[in-house]
């Protein structure tokens, strides 16, 4: 089976920049095709408990949105060629000026956004300020939405599409069922290119996914194990590599 395509979610600075580097370096390692790099915040209404207790440690340092979008920079200064999705909240967006973020974010090194409380028809101009600053916004579709306001996404021309694969919060193990598929054909429908994530955990999931996706979204399985290995930062990178290799059948 050739090789599944995976994008890995990291939260800036958690546990610290250097250890958050590492965790980096050791998704690439084991095959991450994208990482998504979430901007610690304060009231995330998508993260589980573990997005959201790293958040909060991050932000307990007093870690502000430029901390972060140096840590990207980072990451891009030695992955100039990964894209690097920012995953954030509407007011870190509009607190500065969507176009004055955007800005920063693609000086940054970001080449996508997804910013999942933003309404893919009420974005206050997020689309048309990532196309000026040579970026993607990546909407999020969720089962819970109606038909026709799904149809309506997935017909108006996004490049990408972020599919949450239930409803609810990240972090707890997603069934793979034929509801699953039947979603992720109706986001597919208008052209887009699908993102599918929430709840994978493990290679089964990703393997009953990888046909129906352009890349598998992880998350909350790689922070777990980053919170699990934050005192060793060798057990760290080795434990992240090892369920990234999992996730995408990856083998040098």
């Amino acid at each position: 089976m050739s090789k599944i395509r995976l994008m890995a979610h990291l939260v800036a600075g958690y546990p610290t920049d250097d250890l958050a580097l590492t965790a980096a370096r050791a998704l690439v390692r084991g095959g991450a095709d994208i990482l998504e790099i979430q901007l610690p915040f304060s009231d995330p209404s998508a993260d589980g408990p573990a997005i959201q207790t790293a958040c909060t440690e991050v932000l307990s340092r007093s870690y502000k949105t430029c901390d972060g979008l140096n840590f990207i920079k980072a990451v891009h200064k030695e992955f100039p060629d990964l894209p690097l999705y920012l995953m954030s909240y509407g007011s870190l967006v509009y607190t500065p000026g969507v176009r004055k973020f955007c800005g920063m974010a693609a000086d940054a090194g970001v080449s996508g956004m997804i910013i999942p409380d933003l309404p893919f028809d009420a974005d206050e101009g997020l689309t048309e300020a990532c196309g000026e600053n040579g970026m993607i916004n990546i909407p999020v579709a969720a089962p819970s939405m109606s038909a026709a306001r799904l149809s309506k996404l997935t017909h108006a021309g996004y490049r990408y599409i972020y599919a949450a694969l239930r409803t609810g919060i990240t972090g707890s193990d997603t069934l793979i069922d034929k509801a699953t598929l039947d979603f992720l054909a109706q986001v597919s429908a208008g052209g887009s290119k699908v993102y599918g994530g929430f709840g994978i955990t493990g290679g089964a999931q990703a393997r009953a996914l990888c046909g129906f996706v352009d890349a598998v979204v992880a998350g909350s399985v790689f922070v777990r194990l980053i919170t699990q290995n934050q005192n060793d930062g060798t057990a760290l990178g080795s434990a992240v590599e090892a369920k990234a290799r999992e996730l995408t059948g990856y083998s040098e």
